[in-house]
Parts: structure tokens; sequence; C-alpha cells
């Protein structure tokens, strides 16, 4: 997406318990938003609200099929969270909240004239929440296609969307294989107890289907099991263009930045910027000055400009731009592809000038 990210206030139908610490929140989409609000199985919707005069926004999964007829996603409580936390505690039907148009490349839309294909899905925890989009959407759509998942969590009581998996394997028995691997909970069959490692996943994925056949896997967990999953199907012969990721940590178990905002926040008196920043946005240009240690995006923002944003920690995408002048440099990248990067594409949450005039678009595509 580019451009400003428009928000539209959403009621809140149904908030359901699927753990301890997990929920399930379903939207009420008016007709003249449905449209804007279709989504491509495995998006996300960023969710946007004021705490104590700071913007807070996150990015959640939508869980529901295609066919559902519902706009869900799924939330698991983070200790210390002040979103989850307050979605935990205090969301209730009939409320509303602020949510943005579907985002995210990490999906896949089903094609009922596709000939048959094999998915494989590998997650942990919440990672699941996508892949369940993914899997209700495909089952329903293409009815000679097969999905494969991996689930880890720690124990059975944890299991994210039991009950909707157990179902959506009641109506496809053929189709569907759900394998569940328990970390905390031994199980008489050792490779069904402990973490979804480089050799769990080699030997069960090579168990349960034949590598080639993989048209697509999904995999989406915390940091280290995402890459231990894809260095264990590269072994396998699962070429890494297959390969598609999404992380709800940043790799390395470093805590994404605080995506707090004060609109319009002024910049301390004694500030000297290092940086100068012309940005088009919405087909407009404006210059602003880059304070020490700030990102593009942060400069941005602290100016007062309207510019797209989510999860600020490279995760996402949704502040991608392109730099038309200067140079930057990224501190990560866990979403641009290669060839994005070579075109000059650059998450202006991570970048920080290297030259002392920098430019970048927005609006680019």
């Amino acid at each position: 997406m580019t451009g400003k990210v428009r928000f539209h206030a959403l009621t809140v139908a149904e908030v359901r318990r699927e753990t301890s610490d997990a929920a399930s929140v379903a939207f009420a989409v008016p007709p003249e938003l449905r449209e804007a609000f279709r989504f491509i199985p495995g998006q996300y919707l960023t969710l946007r609200r004021v705490f104590d005069g700071e913007e807070v926004r996150r990015s959640y999964s939508i869980c529901a099929g295609l066919d559902d007829g519902e706009l869900r996603v799924g939330i698991k409580r983070v200790p210390g969270g002040r979103f989850s936390t307050w979605i935990a505690e205090s969301l209730k039907p009939g409320d509303t909240l602020e949510a943005s148009p579907p985002e995210g490349r990490f999906g896949l839309a089903p094609d009922p004239a596709a000939a048959p294909r094999t998915v494989l899905g590998i997650a942990c925890g919440s990672g699941v929440t996508p892949i369940l989009s993914i899997a209700r959407s495909l089952l329903a759509r293409e009815p000679r296609s097969r999905v494969v998942l991996l689930y880890g969590n720690r124990g059975a009581s944890g299991i994210m969307f039991r009950e909707a998996l157990e179902d959506l394997k009641d109506r496809h028995l053929a189709r569907l294989t759900v394998v569940h691997v328990l970390s905390g909970e031994k199980h008489e069959l050792a490779a069904l107890h402990g973490r979804l490692d480089r050799g769990r996943v080699s030997s069960l994925v090579s168990g349960l289907v034949r590598p080639g056949e993989i048209v697509a896997a999904f995999l989406c967990g915390p940091s280290g099991m995402a890459e231990a999953a894809t260095e264990a199907l590269v072994s396998l012969g699962v070429t890494p263009e297959r390969i598609h990721v999404e992380r709800f940590t940043p790799a390395g178990g470093v805590a994404a930045p605080a995506t707090a905002h004060r609109p319009g926040a002024a910049a301390p008196a004694d500030a000297r910027p290092v940086a100068m920043l012309e940005v088009v946005s919405e087909g407009v240009t404006r210059t602003v000055p880059v304070l020490p240690d700030e990102t593009v995006l942060e400069a941005g923002l602290r100016a007062g400009l309207g510019l797209p944003w989510s999860c600020r920690g490279g995760m996402c995408c949704t502040c991608r731009a392109k730099v038309t002048g200067g140079e930057v440099a990224m501190d990560v990248n866990y979403s641009l592809q290669p060839w994005e990067t070579e075109a000059g594409f650059v998450l202006t949450c991570q970048s920080r000038p290297k030259t002392p005039t920098v430019a970048v678009d927005y609006d680019a595509a």
C-alpha cells in the first residue's frame, strides 16, 4: 500500500475467547466498506487507538476464510502490551475500533481452476492465525488441493483455534493434515514433543508429503522458528521462492520499537538536524529536518505528516518508500524482496540518512 493509511471506525460484532490468553474479534463491515475490506487469505488488519494521548497501532492477522461471511482477527495477549491487554479486558460487542483495510504480502488467493496443489503451513502459537485463513479458503475453493499444517505450542490448552481446526479437519478429512507438536507436554511419539526446530521439521515434513509437491510453504511464528524451518525445507529440496515467511517478533528476539506516536510532537529546542528530508506522499512534497537518531519515518511523523506505518519493526512493509535522492541505511529488513531493495525501496521505519539530504517517495509503485 502506498500513501496515507486510511482508517475506518468498525463496530465490534463479537469477541470470542479462544484460549486463556487469546481471543478473536469479529467486525461488522457496513456495505459501503465491504470492497475496501475485501482480503486475501493471510493478510492482516492494522488497528488504531489512542492511549493517554499516544496513538498506538497494532497489526493482527485475519483468521476468517473467504466464505465465512465475516471479518475476524486473532489476538494473543502480550504481557505488558497495552493494546492486547485492553482488548482482553475491556473490548466488547458494540464498541467501535479504528481499522485500516487489509494489508500484507503473506497470503494465497485460491483459484478454483488451478491444478491440484499441496500447501504447507508451519506455525507456532498465534502464528497459526493467517495460516488458518489460508487453509479455510483453499480447502473451500480448491476441491482437489491439500493442506498440511505443523503447529507448535507449549501445551494443549494454549492451542489457538483448536475447535476451528478440528471442525475443518472433519469437513476435509482427506485433504487436511494437522500435526500438533507440544514443547511443554510429553507425547508417546517423541517426534511430537519438543520445538519445531530444523531436525523435527525435516523429519515431519518428509514423512507427511513429498517435498517436490509443495507448491507453497507458509511459515509464521516467533524468532528462530522461521529460520530453522526454512533451512529444513531448503535441505529437503523446496526452492526458496516457494517459502513465505511472516514473523510476529523480529529475528534475534529483539522487541520491535514502541508503536506509539504523538502527532506533531515538538522537537527539542537545542536539537540540530543531521539531514534534510524531502518527502513525497499523496502527491504532496514536504521538506522536514531529521534529528539525531531519528529514522525517516520518525522525522516525518514528528513534522505532522500523515505517513503510512504499522509495526515499526521492519516486518509489515506498510512504511515502504523509494529513495529518489541521497542515501539511507536500513537497520533491519524482514519484508522487502531483493528486487525492491535493488530498485531503491526501503522501510522508512528502519532507515536513517547517510547523506546531508535525502528524498523519499511513498507514492512510488
